[in-house]
């Protein structure tokens, strides 16, 4: 698959099929989209060392890391506000849906609660977590969150992924080469961030402290 990518790297195509990935996944959890930014990230990072026949000046793919990082953090925040949308017009079968699940009922519990705080950094944790995001779209719309209270945190949560993934691609083809250990090791990044933010979201909150 490196090949592959990398010979598209400096084609718009790149463009298309990570954000298409990126898009569908809201859906289709099983999508592997971070997966994906990452190892085009790498290809690209790889293509640019040996256009310079340097990796230490592999500072001339930014532009294209750039327009990755936008491309993917675009992608998911249509496919957040898309989801978002289809939940609020759907609410009672994707409520039906949810509440068939104890865990997508505690998870649309804690977030209805995390938003009305303003606990909006949640939606941010939700995006690396295994789907997470889907939680986070789908029962903002099923409780009609207003929509200046979801978008901006969805923005947020989608740059934000979107520049960890691209920056673990590039940097690991950059460090290690655009191979498959390249790849694995930048995954296998990425995967530690979604445990770390499940084990976030799963923390038990703290006690209020009773008057005395």
């Amino acid at each position: 698959m490196l090949e592959q990518l990398g010979a598209l790297a400096d084609t718009p195509w790149i463009y298309v099929i990570v954000g298409l990935s990126v898009l569908l996944d809201v859906f289709l959890p099983v999508l592997p989209s971070g997966v994906l930014v990452i190892t085009a990230a790498t290809a690209a990072a790889g293509s640019a060392a040996d256009a310079v026949g340097d990796a230490a000046h592999g500072h001339t793919g930014f532009p294209n890391m750039f327009a990755l990082v936008a491309c993917a953090a675009t992608a998911s925040v249509l496919g957040d506000m898309v989801a978002y949308r289809l939940a609020w017009r759907g609410g009672d079968r994707f409520d039906r849906a949810i509440a068939r699940s104890r865990r997508l009922t505690a998870a649309q519990a804690k977030l209805g609660t995390a938003l009305l705080r303003g606990g909006g950094p949640l939606v941010v944790l939700a995006r690396f977590a295994p789907a997470g995001r889907s939680v986070v779209s789908l029962g903002a719309g099923v409780m009609h969150r207003r929509v200046a209270e979801f978008l901006p945190w969805s923005a947020l949560a989608g740059v934000t992924w979107a520049a960890y993934s691209v920056s673990l691609g590039y940097f690991g083809g950059l460090w290690l080469g655009a191979t498959w250990l390249g790849t694995a090791v930048s995954v296998l990044a990425l995967f530690a961030a979604g445990a770390g933010a499940v084990y976030l979201m799963k923390r038990p909150e703290e006690p209020e402290a009773q008057p005395h």
